[in-house]
């Protein structure tokens, strides 16, 4: 699968790429979605912001397939999905709800999770074979525009450990990991235009399906050395 940074940089966009900017007002976002990218020869380590998270889970439930993993973690809404989810336990703070996950699923029973609820955040922990995933499960910090320069933020958020090395390109498009011992990359979000749907009055289904308009500046540091790319989307 390719991830959404991938999709808008091959000119493609879809339901999940619409959902990555929802949450976005006008405005100027600086170093969202990073990933940090390290290579030891036989495996790979990634990093990345929350923003992968529920990629990351689809990617890895793919690879586990049929096959069973303990699953670890939560589904994280403001939705109530009392009866329409199996949870251990339930935390709640502020409106956001914290479905806790703790039991064996199939990589099939994982990815139904992800297609019911595409818009809770997923923040599930799981192996699938020498492919390991662990993600923060936490509510992620909503999105504001920069108003300073601030150093570089932790990249710590999402963590996977693979030898898969299809995971990491379909993220790391650019670089040949064969020969890269670390990668890191920042992407500034500018969203200059918010498009409502037209004819539509119903304000909930307009937040819905509203389209955000702009530009990715991706900031790629490849053995320290630095490139920049840029690519303009409507999602």
């Amino acid at each position: 699968m390719d991830f959404f940074i991938k999709k808008i940089f091959s000119g493609k966009s879809d339901n999940l790429v619409h959902l990555q900017f929802q949450k976005y007002s006008k405005g100027e976002f600086k170093d969202k979605a990073n990933v940090k990218v390290t290579n030891s020869g036989n495996k790979l380590t990634m990093a990345t912001g929350y923003e992968y998270a529920n990629e990351l889970v689809r990617a890895v439930a793919e690879k586990l397939g049929n096959n069973k993993s303990l699953v670890t973690g939560g589904i994280i809404t403001t939705k109530d999905l009392t009866n329409e989810l199996d949870f251990k336990d339930k935390k709640q703070f502020m409106g956001v709800k914290n479905y806790v996950i703790e039991k064996e699923m199939t990589g099939k029973e994982i990815m139904d999770i992800c297609d019911k609820f595409p818009t809770s955040f997923i923040a599930l922990s799981f192996s699938a074979g020498d492919t390991e995933l662990k993600i923060k499960a936490k509510a992620p910090k909503s999105a504001k525009p920069s108003t300073k320069v601030e150093e570089k933020p932790k990249i710590d958020f999402c963590k996977l450990i693979t030898t898969d090395k299809n995971l990491f390109q379909a993220m790391i498009f650019e670089a040949d990991l064969q020969n890269t011992k670390k990668v890191e990359i920042y992407h500034d979000l500018i969203i200059t235009d918010i498009i409502l749907p037209k004819g539509e009055k119903d304000f909930a289904k307009m937040r819905e399906l509203a389209k955000r308009k702009g530009k990715i500046v991706r900031k790629i540091f490849v053995d320290e050395k630095e490139t920049r790319r840029e690519s303009e989307f409507e999602a």
